[in-house]
């Protein structure tokens, strides 16, 4: 299949626009995805709440300190960090027709957040193995409820910038891909800001204690 690039449709989008923006369609869906990404921050802000509220109710069993790996988040952080700026390279190559690089480039990401997923579902089994379950004690619900849901969100997105891709080399640089493109973009970044909070208030935290 080729991996072309629509040019009559690019270069009606050169003058200001950018080709996601280009279509009255393609700005009402990045502006009512702005929306559902408020409604996810609600979500994760009441996850939040409730980790705050209950992450001392130990119950007798482990608690952050006697868990928490600082070279296991912290490989974390730094690869979901890393797959932020690789999909901002690949935005980047779009804004610029380049989609064989942009393709690379969101492959890439995707490499990062396979490890990403890899590295936490590793963290969980460790600590299961242990004995610190999801039914042991309240702070351990609360974590595994907050850190579980980000990393299906994650999940998620990787399958979805899969797709994305599968449609970019079908179809090519379309305002209907990009605005695909750029969509899936703004669920990544919004996800790697949320994992700066985990990382904040349930890692950092739970090891300085």
């Amino acid at each position: 299949m080729a991996v072309d690039v629509d040019h009559s449709v690019v270069k009606s989008a050169d003058h200001g626009t950018m080709l996601e923006y280009s279509t009255e369609d393609g700005a009402l869906k990045i502006l009512g995805f702005w929306f559902f990404l408020a409604q996810d921050m609600i979500l994760f802000a009441c996850l939040f709440a409730t980790y705050l509220i209950l992450h001392n109710r130990t119950a007798g069993g482990p608690s952050a300190m006697q868990l928490f790996d600082v070279p296991g988040f912290a490989a974390e952080t730094f690869i979901l960090l890393t797959s932020s700026f690789t999909y901002g390279i690949a935005t980047f190559q779009m804004r610029n027709n380049r989609l064989k690089s942009m393709l690379i480039w969101m492959g890439i990401t995707v490499l990062l957040g396979l490890s990403f997923v890899s590295l936490e579902l590793k963290e969980f089994i460790t600590y299961v193995l242990q004995g610190a379950t999801i039914s042991r004690s309240a702070f351990l619900s609360a974590f595994f409820t907050l850190v579980g849901t980000h990393g299906l969100h994650v999940t998620l997105g990787i399958f979805w910038m899969i797709s994305v891709m599968i449609q970019l080399v079908k179809r090519g640089l379309t305002p209907v891909t990009a605005r695909k493109a750029f969509i899936v973009g703004l669920y990544w970044h919004f996800l790697d800001v949320i994992w700066v909070f985990i990382f904040t208030v349930v890692y950092l935290t739970g090891v300085m204690k």
